[in-house]
């Protein structure tokens, strides 16, 4: 355990002493680690609470596929660890930052290429101690996958962005590096990458992760599949799908740079953003072929099957309009994921509940949620609407 008992409790103690005056006079507080995925989400200016204090890992058990750790601990730390035993966050989080935290990353919510095949982080979320609105030390789920006692809250921590409580420390599951990992690469046309991806994901094939990136007018591109497993399965995989489409096997180091750049958003594609413009990111339905949306970028990035896509367009409300409809109307939803500098950071970055049919539910849920955690608007920061 990293932590004294007593840096422990005196840590949650100047949180819930930050939490209670805040409630006291009704002014939100803005939860943020390392910082670094902070230009994610709605803006705001509300005073910060670091978590970046209470530090460390406080449990690992290698045997039981667990690791339990504080907020605040570095992300880096965690695979460090992991790393010693052989075993791996297979959901892949992206840092976009050294200085990225665990509870950073269960806050955004984002899964890398490993996503598709292996799970959502939320999946993997087994228990969490948490600092609600009224300051009260709440601890939900465990440390095995079969713990259902209660309601689950720790699974809604995953995504809600600091806005339903401060997330203090999680147990998340962790699984064992693959024994074998390889890359094929191709040309061929989107609508066919589409295709094969899905349907070798309905396969017995240690399929562990795609990216098609090409043109989303003439539809060529460059087809890149990772496959991962056993050393006898993925050998038996690379000459069968490798001859479907003619690809050729990427060298280990350049494959690996090309996911952990894919996961980090360092690829070109992602950094062509004009100051009028915003990346949006699509999530749609795994049987949605090619989408084409007025003044759209050229390039486009096609990740987990096609069930994620990345673009750049301009930033106005008309066309964020017109991107959410149509993925509305595929059954997906859409974000202005990262903005230029000259779009307005208040305009809205998600798609609203409201704006799909048959939410009154779910909105009427999430209010509930909201008042029972944090009456007196603790956490509102409008970060995630």
């Amino acid at each position: 355990m990293s932590n004294s008992k007593y840096s422990t409790n005196m840590h949650i103690d100047l949180f819930r002493e930050q939490i209670l005056a805040a409630a006291k006079t009704k002014t939100p507080l803005s939860i943020q680690g390392g910082g670094t995925k902070s230009w994610y989400g709605n803006a705001n200016t509300f005073t910060t609470l670091d978590t970046r204090p209470y530090s460390g890992i406080l449990e690992y058990q290698p045997e039981e596929l667990v690791i339990t750790a504080c907020a605040g601990t570095p992300l880096k730390e965690i695979e460090t660890a992991l790393a010693e035993k052989n075993q791996v966050l297979p959901f892949e989080p992206p840092y976009f930052g050294d200085a990225a935290t665990f509870g950073g990353a269960i806050a955004a919510g984002l899964a890398g290429p490993g996503r598709i095949s292996a799970g959502n982080l939320r999946d993997f979320v087994l228990g969490a101690r948490i600092l609600d609105g009224k300051g009260q030390d709440l601890s939900f789920g465990g440390k095995v996958m079969k713990n259902v006692a209660g309601y689950d809250v720790s699974r809604l921590l995953p995504g809600s962005m600091g806005t339903l409580s401060l997330l203090l420390e999680a147990s998340v599951k962790v699984l064992p590096r693959p024994a074998a990992t390889t890359t094929l690469r191709c040309h061929i046309s989107q609508a066919r990458a589409l295709q094969l991806a899905n349907e070798w994901a309905g396969q017995p094939l240690p399929l562990s992760a795609s990216c098609w990136i090409g043109s989303s007018k003439d539809g060529d591109g460059e087809f890149t599949i990772r496959l991962a497993g056993a050393a006898a399965a993925v050998k038996a995989a690379i000459p069968l799908m490798g001859a479907a489409v003619h690809a050729i096997e990427l060298d280990p180091k350049a494959a690996e740079a090309f996911w952990r750049n894919l996961r980090e958003q360092e690829l070109p594609a992602f950094h062509n953003l004009n100051s009028n413009d915003v990346l949006y990111r699509l999530a749609l339905p795994a049987e949605c072929g090619p989408v084409t949306i007025p003044k759209m970028s050229d390039e486009i990035i096609l990740e987990w099957h096609g069930q994620q896509r990345w673009f750049t367009a301009p930033g106005d409300d008309a066309t964020f309009a017109s991107i959410k409809a149509l993925a509305n109307a595929n059954g997906g939803h859409a974000t202005c994921f990262k903005q230029g500098a000259n779009v307005d950071p208040t305009k809205q970055r998600f798609t609203l509940l409201s704006e799909h049919a048959h939410s009154a539910a779910l909105e009427a849920v999430q209010a509930r949620l909201r008042a029972s955690f944090d009456p007196a608007g603790v956490f509102a920061t409008s970060r995630l609407p």
